[in-house]
């Protein structure tokens, strides 16, 4: 959900990997523990839940959120280069192939995406971090955890998976079907993106909160429109799928991850399924993993208030 930017004070700036530069957001306070947070598939610094940017404030760190690359205020990756036939094509092919075990080549790889969150890291001026990832962010962080052993203190994986998504591990039909609908869509109005995302929301967030609401419809409204163009390309969100698709699982990376790991999952999650938390569990030696019953994949405040005691005892480890 989009933050209301007004009861915080922060600082902004851009951090460059080659031509790539990544937007990112420091909540200081500059002498708090840093924590790097690192956005799932789709999402913006703004859609960290305010309930998790204050719990982290109030408790002495300093949580840095950034737009990955293709999101946001973050570089574009080659946004004009097809047309809208040839784009949705790229994305059947890329789930055919990904199916049929062939090779894809995307845009970028979820490794590059590790060394834009290193960037930011680097742009600061910050030699170790708590890291946390939620989603395709957690898929992005065990990269950047592997890679960089000497620069993360904990690492905090929610929702996430080492595996490459398949149909036994991965999204359900139901949420398969409506995050190929965006791909093939980006150009929709804002009104039939804004009730998109309601339906996404509702397939994978908490059950029961109500999203016909005026104050769901501002804030996805207000997420769209900071987007480049306006929020009128959202092509990156393919792009992004691709990325996922055509990466290699992570299986010996998050094996060789040692730094003190905490693993969430929803019970219930439909968008990746919570044997992936199993697999990782057994895979980090050094990892400990709560799953909740009633999470889904989103973490709105009636999740998080079950494990924020665990993860505050886990940062500060």
């Amino acid at each position: 959900m989009f933050i209301n930017s007004e009861i915080y004070s922060f600082e902004e700036g851009i951090a460059k990997n080659g031509d790539v530069e990544i937007f990112y957001r420091d909540y200081g306070p500059i002498d708090g523990d840093p924590i790097l947070l690192v956005q799932g598939l789709g999402g913006q610094l703004v859609n960290w839940p305010p309930h998790l940017i204050e719990f982290l404030l109030d408790n002495g760190f300093r949580p840095i959120v950034f737009d990955n690359r293709d999101t946001g205020l973050s570089s574009r990756i080659n946004s004009d280069s097809f047309s809208d036939d040839k784009r949705d094509e790229t994305i059947v092919r890329s789930y055919i192939k990904y199916y049929l075990r062939l090779p894809i080549k995307p845009e970028y790889t979820i490794d590059d995406m590790a060394i834009d969150a290193l960037m930011v890291l680097n742009s600061l001026g910050i030699d170790k971090s708590h890291l946390l990832g939620i989603s395709m962010g957690g898929m992005i962080a065990q990269i950047l955890a592997s890679n960089n052993p000497d620069r993360i203190r904990t690492f905090t994986l929610i929702a996430s998976t080492a595996s490459t998504p398949s149909p036994l591990n991965g999204p359900s039909r139901k949420v398969r079907k409506l995050l190929l609908e965006r791909t093939k869509n980006p150009n929709d109005s804002i009104e039939t993106r804004i009730n998109r995302t309601r339906k996404i929301f509702k397939e994978i967030g908490y059950e029961g909160i109500d999203l016909n609401t005026e104050e769901f419809y501002k804030d996805i409204e207000e997420s769209i429109k900071r987007s480049k163009k306006g929020g009128s390309d959202d092509t990156g969100f393919g792009r992004q799928i691709n990325a996922i698709l055509g990466s290699k699982n992570r299986l010996d990376k998050v094996k060789s991850i040692d730094v003190p790991t905490l693993i969430i999952h929803g019970k219930e999650d439909p968008l990746i399924k919570v044997k992936n938390a199993y697999k990782m569990n057994n895979l980090i030696n050094n990892s400990k993993l709560k799953v909740i019953s009633d999470m889904r994949h989103l973490i709105e405040l009636p999740v998080f208030t079950q494990f924020k005691d665990d993860l505050l005892s886990h940062l500060k480890s």
